[in-house]
Order: C-alpha cells, then sequence, then structure tokens
C-alpha cells in the first residue's frame, strides 16, 4: 500500500516564507532559512541524487555537524527514495568506515571538518559551495513510498559492541510526527537544537517542527557558552536536549546570572533519566515554564507516554500515563506480566528490525517490542523509570540498578550529579562506585557520602568507594559516559 513520504513533511499551504531555521552552524552564521528556502534545497538535493541513478532504497550517508543542509538533505534523500543514513561523527575513524560498509552506503554528504574521516573512494559532496553546485534547483513529486518501507537507518552508540543500524520506515516517521502535532498547535513554537542531529532526539523534534510549521534554532553542537548565547540571542520559546546538557548549563552560573530567559516557555527533556535534583534547578530558574520528562528508544520513537486520562497531574519522578495511541506492558524475570518489569511496546513507530543482524530479534511473538528497560508502575498507571536491565549488576545476590542508586544520591544537599558503575569484587562479585559532581561551594567528603547512602537506602547499595569530580564525562550522543567512568574507577583504584 502506497503512502506518503516522510521527506515530504513540510505543509504545502503554510506560509512559505516563515524562518523554518536560524542555522548557528555552516560557513555564514547566523543564516535565517525559510520554509520555502528549506523545501527548495530538499528537492534539488533529491533532484541531484535522482541525476545519479542511485537505485531506489540505496543508502545516502550524511557525517556532519548540525546545519541547515544537513536537514536539507534528509529530506531530500527521503523524497528520491533513497535511504538516509546519518552517521555519528565521533565514532572512531575505523567505527564509520564500519558504519558506511556495513549500509552499503553509495554517497555521501559531508562538512569540510569530517570530510577526511571518510575511507578512500566513496563518492561524496562537501556542505558549502561545492554543495550548491551538486544540487539540481527545480521542483521535485517526491517517491510514492511503500508501507514499513525503509527511510532512516540511525546507527546505536555501540557501547557494547559495533552499532547496530535501526532502520526505520516511512509510514512509522509519518505515523510519529502525525500523533506528537495532533496533541497541540506547534506552529508558534520556537525550539531550541543543540543536541546531534545523527541521534533520534534530535531528529525526530526537527522532523515535527517542520510538520508544525515551527520554527528551530539549530546549533552545530552543543557546548553550555554557545546554548545560553542562543537563549539570550534568538529567543527561543521552547529548549530541548538531554538532562545532562540542562545540567551543564545551569552550571555556567556568570552565564545564567546574564541570560534573559523570558521567552522560554517549555522544557523537554529525553533519552536519559531525569533527576529530581535538576529537575528542581530547572523550576527554580525557570518557575514559569511546563518542564517535562520524556522517553522514546530509536527503536519504537519518541511517542510512549501522556496525560493520564482523569487529569490526574503527572507525578515529578513518572514519565506518566501510556500513549492513548501506544500498547504498554511490564514484563517481570517469570515471563509474566507485572507492575514492575521489562517494558515492551507496540505503537506505528516501530522500526522494520536491526539491518544486516538476522541475529538480533528485539520482538515477542505478538509484535511487541522489548525495550531492554526497567519500569514500575503505581495504581494509578503512572510509570517510573527504573533502570536499564543490561545496566543492572549483582551484587552479593541483589540486583542493583545504577539509576536507582543516582537518584538517592542526587538527594543529598552537596550533590549536584551523580554516576554509579559496577567494578569486580572476588568476595561480592561486583560492587558500586559512584562518581559525584558537586554543588556549587560545596565539598562533601566521600565518607559523608557513604553514610547518607547508608541512611537512605539499603545497605548492598552504598558505593564502596566515591570519586569527586569536576564533571561527567558525556558520550557522543550528550549522555553520560558510562563505560569511561567505569575504566575511570579502575584506573584509580589499581594506582599504589
Amino acid at each position: 500500500m502506497a503512502s506518503l513520504n516522510a521527506g515530504a513533511l513540510i505543509a504545502p499551504g503554510s506560509d512559505p516564507a516563515k524562518i523554518a531555521i536560524v542555522d548557528l552552524g555552516g560557513e555564514a552564521a547566523p543564516r535565517e532559512v525559510s520554509f520555502a528556502a528549506l523545501d527548495a534545497a530538499a528537492n534539488a538535493a533529491a533532484r541531484a541524487l535522482q541525476k545519479r541513478r542511485i537505485p531506489r532504497g540505496g543508502r545516502v550517508a550524511i557525517l556532519a555537524a548540525n546545519r541547515a543542509e544537513y536537514v536539507a538533505s534528509v529530506y531530500g534523500i527521503m523524497r528520491a527514495g533513497l535511504v538516509a543514513v546519518p552517521v555519528n561523527f565521533k565514532f572512531p575513524r575505523e567505527t564509520i568506515a564500519f558504519i558506511l560498509a556495513d549500509c552499503a552506503a553509495q554517497f555521501v554528504f559531508c562538512d569540510e571538518a569530517r570530510r577526511a574521516l571518510l575511507p578512500a573512494g566513496i563518492p561524496a559532496v562537501t556542505f558549502g559551495a561545492e554543495f550548491e553546485r551538486f544540487c539540481e534547483e527545480g521542483d521535485f513529486a517526491p517517491v510514492a513510498c511503500e508501507d514499513r518501507e525503509p527511510a532512516l537507518f540511525l546507527y546505536t552508540s555501540g557501547s557494547t559492541g559495533r552499532p547496530k543500524g535501526v532502520v526505520l520506515s516511512h509510514s512509522g516517521q509519518l505515523w510519529t510526527v502525525a500523533t506528537r502535532a495532533e496533541a497541540e498547535d506547534l506552529s508558534a513554537q520556537r525550539f531550541l537544537v543543540a543536541a546531534p542531529l545523527y541521534h533520534m532526539n534530535a531528529l525526530a523534534l526537527t522532523q515535527l517542527a517542520s510538520a508544525a510549521h515551527a520554527s528551530i534554532v539549530l546549533l552545530p553542537q552543543f557546548t553550555a557558552p554557545a546554548y545560553l548565547e542562543a537563549i539570550d540571542r534568538f529567543r527561543p520559546t521552547f529548549l530541548t536536549g538531554v538532562p545532562p546538557m540542562m545540567a551543564m548549563f545551569l552550571r555556567e552560573r556568570a552565564l545564567v546570572e546574564r541570560t534573559d530567559f523570558s521567552s522560554v516557555a517549555s522544557i523537554r527533556m529525553g533519552s536519559a533519566p531525569v533527576s529530581a535534583s535538576l529537575m528542581a534547578e530547572l523550576k527554580v530558574l525557570l518557575p514559569w515554564a511546563r518542564i517535562t520528562n520524556a522517553y522514546g528508544t530509536t527503536e519504537a520513537g519518541p511517542v510512549v507516554f501522556g496525560p493520564h486520562p482523569r487529569g490526574l497531574a503527572t507525578p515529578g519522578n513518572s514519565l506518566g500515563y501510556p500513549h492513548r495511541k501506544v500498547a504498554l506492558r511490564l514484563v517481570n524475570d517469570a515471563g509474566e506480566e507485572a507492575d514492575e518489569g521489562v517494558l515492551e511496546m507496540k505503537c506505528g513507530a516501530l522500526m522494520v528490525g536491526y539491518h544486516n543482524r538476522p541475529d538480533l530479534n528485539p520482538f515477542t511473538a505478538d509484535g511487541y517490542y522489548v525495550t531492554g528497560d526497567v519500569f514500575r508502575r503505581d495504581i494509578q498507571g503512572f510509570h517510573y523509570f527504573i533502570g536499564r536491565a543490561d545496566d543492572m549488576f549483582v551484587s552479593g545476590g541483589e540486583n542493583i540498578y545504577p539509576n536507582d542508586v543516582e537518584r538517592m544520591l542526587e538527594r543529598h544537599p552537596d550533590v549536584r550529579q551523580a554516576c554509579v558503575v559496577p567494578i569486580d569484587d572476588d568476595v561480592k562479585g561486583q560492587k558500586p562506585v559512584a562518581f559525584i559532581v558537586a554543588r556549587d561551594g560545596r565539598a562533601p567528603t566521600p565518607g559523608a557520602i557513604q553514610q547518607f547512602a547508608l541512611d537512605h537506602a539499603p545497605p548492598y547499595q552504598h558505593p564502596r568507594f566515591v570519586f569527586l569530580i569536576d564533571k561527567l564525562p558525556l558520550a557522543s550522543t550528550n549522555k553520560i559516559d558510562r563505560a569511561a567512568l567505569a575504566a575511570l574507577a579502575r584506573e584509580r583504584l589499581e594506582r599504589p
């Protein structure tokens, strides 16, 4: 059954002169790109790709920091009936080469800074003047795509091995956009996007903004000073990103005090848990703003939870009530539905599968996607994230979810952020170690942190070692890099 094309999200009846993107990347930032210009650039890219005679379903990769041409290229690739493959440019060169080979990329769009990361011999065009010469101006009728036909490959971070290519369909992307857009009129919003477009968090929001005829302020990459400057200068109404990004900009006290936040009406964080301390700090800074903690996965999209059908207020540490268009269940270790267990879900955005990985099947026999995330459900039906099933470790026969311990530690008045990782132990099997970022002007001792844990949690959860650090390292998706912290813990404990 034919469907619309996920590259054709810009409503034809909308005001073409309205600004779609305030682009803070590229060679001449800032640039204001209208919806008409974005649409024309997507068509021009599609026409140029069609001229290269890449067969339908062929993969075209993008290796670049955020910029307007990135968005236009994603749309143009899909309009041409090809598959867009945004690639994480922070991966090592050998991982980038693996991804381009794994997806059999026939062409690459890149920026000048990342051109050198490409393997020899692969055709590529660099954003800027070369991209403008490559494109073919003119109208283009988007290819009518079949139901479940691939539109995007998004490769996972590969923290536990080589990245996996998540195959996302045109119909799934369109379902996500339509479902999110029906909740409210977003056309007056100006979103600030600093998360990378190779990540679902930023890409899905950009698609939503295009369909809703909303504007975005697009940073090339996240840095706390640039983020705050964009808020002050470009007056976004809606802040987006992952929680560590928000925690990092809050630490820039002098810049925060000079920043005018009066335009900000909403903050939406996703892709990682939001601590109670971070939520509290944001509410103090912007008491008038609506602040939400969202949940989603690359494999099933960002539409999972929503408001309670009886109008009950969502508890501060809950992700919400199951969205009315999404089927959810929690399954315990015995394989039974329960009030606590691994979240399984079914919706219109489910991935087609993992590219080139027939050995991986995360679907149940009745079509639910097994997320690997452990949740708890309360009597009202609100859901609470406990932790990743594969982050869980066993210490002396007790299951420990790092997120549970981190939330407890962040209740300490001197703690801004906490991250808990396991280290091997001859007696316990594994035991928890904590890395702590202190609040400004505070200097908690490791002993005080350990005693707080013993006073507020089961003894087996208390961190056997506590390390104070200035900031938590981030992985390429701006999430906390747990693998790096585990390696750092081993290194520190091995020192004489």
